[in-house]
């Protein structure tokens, strides 16, 4: 097996018709940009009734039908938060916690040690959270899930990873490995993914490639590590 095996992103998401919940993070092959991406999948009514919405340089899960909402508990949320110089992306309200404790100037994995998987029985959903680290012109990064040690949800494994940026590398790290009842949890390493110098060609990769029933919402964040100018890509099936 080659450990240092890099895959295509659009490859390891075409024949997953669920992935859930996934985390890019990694670095442009020219070494000019910083990128994140996040998407979101559904199954039911209740999570496919979302929309991503731009607010500054955060962004936040809204419903896309108020009317629809059964619970916004586990759906409603801001997946992606900047700090200092730092940005956050988690699949959950985590990321408030990440964010508060780096305001009292405590760190990621203290933070993460406070929360565990999402209680929705029997899946359990993981927590899948990164963090990206910018100094020196450069970044390094941080990934973390959080997971059942057992199908009772009885106890928590808290699993995390730090990264040098490297041109053209990124991780992924995704909530379920597949479709299934109760949903199969991520297990292992994040997966070693290309990055491309064009954001385009990226997103639209993740986009096309998402399985079009389950798919719901799609944001990438490329940063130049020059001088942090942003660009920044969005899509929202309910759109």
């Amino acid at each position: 097996m080659d450990v240092y095996k890099i895959d295509d992103i659009g490859e390891l998401l075409k024949n997953n018709a669920y992935a859930g919940r996934g985390i890019v993070i990694g670095k442009t092959p020219d070494g000019k940009n910083a990128v994140t991406a996040y998407f979101i999948m559904g199954r039911s009514e209740n999570s496919r009734n979302r929309i991503f919405k731009e607010e500054g340089e955060n962004v936040t899960i809204y419903p896309f039908d108020e009317s629809k909402v059964e619970d916004p508990s586990l759906i409603i949320y801001s997946p992606i938060k900047k700090i200092e110089n730092k940005l956050i992306v988690t699949n959950g309200d985590q990321t408030d916690t990440i964010y508060d404790f780096i305001k009292k100037g405590e760190c990621f994995r203290e933070a993460l040690k406070t929360r565990e998987f999402e209680p929705d029985k029997p899946n359990y959903t993981p927590r899948i959270s990164g963090i990206m680290n910018f100094k020196d012109n450069d970044f390094d990064y941080s990934m973390s899930i959080l997971k059942s040690l057992d199908k009772d949800g009885s106890a928590c494994g808290r699993y995390f990873y730090d990264y040098e940026a490297v041109n053209g590398l990124g991780h992924f790290i995704h909530t379920y490995v597949c479709d299934g009842n109760p949903l199969p949890t991520f297990t292992g390493e994040p997966e070693r993914v290309a990055i491309e110098n064009d954001i385009d060609a990226f997103a639209d990769k993740i986009w096309t490639n998402l399985n079009e029933s389950n798919k719901i919402s799609l944001y990438v964040r490329y940063i130049n590590i020059a001088d942090g100018t942003v660009e920044n890509r969005m899509f929202n099936k309910n759109a």
